[in-house]
C-alpha cells in the first residue's frame, strides 16, 4: 500500500498529538541543559589548555560510547521498558554537569577529569538515543513520524540555538562553576516525564521478554535484515560518512575558528558562530513542516546532503563574520533536512521486532562514528590547521555522497522512473 499523500498530513502534525507536545517540550529542555554543559566546558578547555589536539580528543571521548554500544542499547529499548532507559541516562547526564561544576569551583580540571566525564556523557546520550527514539513511534504512530523526527532533531538545534545564550548568561551572572551546577536542575522535567507517561516504546508488545544478552548471532540477523533494504544501508552508510569526514567537531574546534575571525574575549562572538548552524536548522525545520511536503526519498536525502557538505566546506574559507555565520546557516538548513529524512527511511523500514536495534544500528552509524571527526578535522588540524583539515574532510564527504547518488541512479534505471523509498512499515 502506497504512503499516504503529503498533502493529508497538516502542518506540525506531531504536534497535534497532546503527549508528544509535553514530550517535546520537556525533551527540549534536556537538551539544552546538555548543549548549556558543551558550551562552558568547551570554552574553559579552550582557556586552560589551547589545545585543539584536547577538543577533538573530547570529541572522541564523547562519541566513542555511541560507536561500541548503539546496538546493544538499540537492543535494550527493544526488549525494555524504554523509560527505564530514560531514566538512566537522565541520572548521567546530572552527574556529568555536577561534575564539571565540581572541579572549576575547586580549580582542579585536568585532562583525564575531561576524559572521564565525556565518557559518562556519552554513555548518557547511547542510553536514551534508541529509547527516545521507539517512544515517539508509539506516540504518534507511523503516519506523523516524519514531523516528529523532524521536530525531535529540531529541539536538538534549538538546544544548540539556546544553549550558548543560556549558558553565556549563566556565565556572566554565577560563573562556569555555579552555572553548571544550576544547570543540573534543567534535566529534571525530562526525568519526571519519564516518571508519569505510559508510554513504554513498544505499544501492546510485551517487554522483557528475553533476558539473555544480546549476541553476534543477533548481530547477523540485524545486518541480514539491513542488507535486505538497499534503502537503509544506503542511508546508513550516508550517515556514517556525514559523521566521520566532518560529525560536529567543528563544534567542539569553534573557539579556535572565532580566534581567528577576531574573536571578543567575552566569548560573544564565539557564541554566535555556535548559534548559526542551529539557527539555520531551525529555519530548515520551518520550512519543512511549515509547507515544504517532502516525501522521504533516497535521492531527495543524499542531494541534501551534498549541499550540507558544500555549505561546511566554505565555512572555513571565510574571511569575515558575516560570511561565516551565512555559510553555517544554510549548512544548518541542509543538515536537518537530510539527517531527518534519513533516519525517517531507517526507522519506518525497520521490522517492528527489530526496530530499535536497526536504529542502534544507524546511531553507530550517525552518532558513533563522529569520533572518527575528531581525527580528520581536530587531530589532523594540529598538524595542518584545523581551517583546511574541515575543508577536505568536507571534501571527502561530498565524493562518498556523490558516489551514493550515481550508485542509486544506476540502480534504478533498469526500472526506468521507479520511486524511490516508498515507505511502508513492514
Amino acid at each position: 500500500m502506497p504512503a499516504e499523500s503529503p498533502s493529508s498530513s497538516p502542518k506540525f502534525a506531531a504536534l497535534h498529538v497532546p503527549a508528544y507536545r509535553r514530550y517535546f517540550i520537556v525533551l527540549l529542555l534536556s537538551m539544552i541543559a546538555d548543549n548549556i554543559e558543551h558550551v562552558i566546558s568547551y570554552w574553559v578547555m579552550f582557556e586552560e589548555f589551547h589545545s585543539p589536539a584536547l577538543a577533538g580528543f573530547a570529541v572522541i571521548s564523547h562519541w566513542v560510547p555511541f560507536l561500541l554500544f548503539s546496538l546493544h542499547t538499540g537492543a535494550l529499548a527493544d526488549r525494555y521498558d524504554c523509560r527505564k532507559l530514560i531514566h538512566a541516562s537522565q541520572a548521567l547526564f546530572i552527574v556529568a554537569s555536577g561534575a564539571w561544576g565540581l572541579l572549576f569551583l575547586t580549580d582542579t580540571l585536568e585532562m583525564w577529569h575531561a576524559v572521564v566525564i565525556l565518557l559518562i556523557h556519552g554513555a548518557a546520550g547511547v542510553i536514551v538515543a534508541p529509547a527516545s527514539q521507539l517512544i515517539i513511534h508509539e506516540m504518534v504512530g507511523t503516519e506523523q513520524l516524519p514531523s516528529a523526527i523532524r521536530l525531535n532533531a529540531s529541539s536538538r538545534y534549538l538546544a544548540i540555538l539556546l544553549g550558548p545564550a543560556i549558558g553565556g548568561g549563566l556565565m556572566l551572572l554565577l560563573g562556569p562553576a555555579w552555572g553548571l551546577l544550576a544547570n543540573v536542575l534543567i534535566f529534571l522535567p525530562f526525568t519526571i516525564f519519564a516518571l508519569r507517561t505510559p508510554y513504554t516504546g513498544h505499544g501492546v508488545r510485551a517487554v522483557g521478554r528475553s533476558a539473555r544478552p544480546f549476541a553476534w548471532s543477533d548481530v547477523v540477523r540485524v545486518l541480514a535484515t539491513v542488507r535486505a533494504d538497499s534503502r537503509i544501508m544506503t542511508m546508513i552508510v550516508l550517515a556514517g560518512a556525514s559523521s566521520f569526514f566532518v560529525g560536529n567537531a567543528f563544534q567542539a574546534q569553534m573557539p579556535e575558528y572565532a580566534q581567528y575571525l577576531g574573536a571578543d574575549d567575552g566569548g560573544a562572538l564565539y557564541s554566535i558562530l555556535l548559534a548559526a548552524n542551529a539557527a539555520g536548522a531551525v529555519v530548515g525545520v520551518l520550512w519543512l513542516e511549515g509547507g515544504a511536503n517532502l516525501r522521504p526519498s533516497v535521492r531527495t536525502a543524499i542531494l541534501f546532503a551534498i549541499l550540507w557538505g558544500i555549505a561546511m566546506g566554505l565555512f572555513p574559507l571565510a574571511q569575515n563574520y558575516a560570511a561565516a555565520v551565512g555559510f553555517l546557516v544554510v549548512a544548518g538548513v541542509f543538515s536537518i533536512a537530510f539527517t531527518s529524512m534519513a533516519q525517517t527511511l531507517v526507522q519506518m523500514l525497520a521490522p517492528a521486532s527489530v526496530r530499535g536495534t536497526i536504529v542502534g544500528l544507524f546511531n553507530t552509524s550517525m552518532l558513533g562514528l563522529r569520533a572518527g571527526s575528531g581525527i580528520t578535522v581536530g587531530v589532523i588540524g594540529t598538524f595542518i590547521g584545523v581551517r583546511l583539515s574541515l575543508e577536505l574532510s568536507c571534501l571527502a564527504f561530498v565524493l562518498v555522497a556523490v558516489w551514493l547518488l550515481a550508485r542509486e541512479r544506476m540502480a534504478t534505471l533498469p526500472s526506468g522512473a521507479r520511486v524511490v523509498a516508498e515507505t511502508e512499515p513492514q
